[in-house]
């Protein structure tokens, strides 16, 4: 496997390779990333790590802009990673980019 760079830009699928509003879990070296195609269009992409208890949140549930941590139901805003209060914490967000139907992650 080779090593990916920081300011990488990822090749991670089609567009229509991503369900809208479903998890979709991708592993870049050593990083486990939750990417997520919401109704508007948007792609978004966090660690793929609860700050709580380590629940998947590709798995977790996607309303708006935020996905709830299957585990325990935190809620975890996709833009910048901030869990909701009243709980704390947050993950760290990728910056996406779709160019002609492509999905890249940049990598930093």
């Amino acid at each position: 496997m080779s090593k990916v760079g920081a300011g990488s830009k990822v090749m991670i699928g089609k567009l229509t390779d991503i369900p809208e509003k479903v998890g979709k879990e991708v592993i870049i070296g050593v990083n486990s990333i939750a990417v997520f195609r919401l109704p508007n269009g948007t792609v978004r992409a966090v660690e793929n790590k609860c700050p709580h208890k380590g629940g998947p949140l590709s798995q977790g549930i996607v309303a708006g802009e935020h996905v709830f941590c299957p585990l325990h139901d935190w809620k975890v805003c996709l833009s910048d990673g901030l869990v909701q209060k009243p709980d704390t914490g947050c993950v760290k967000t990728y910056e996406t980019v779709v160019d002609r139907g492509n999905v890249f992650l940049i990598i930093n």
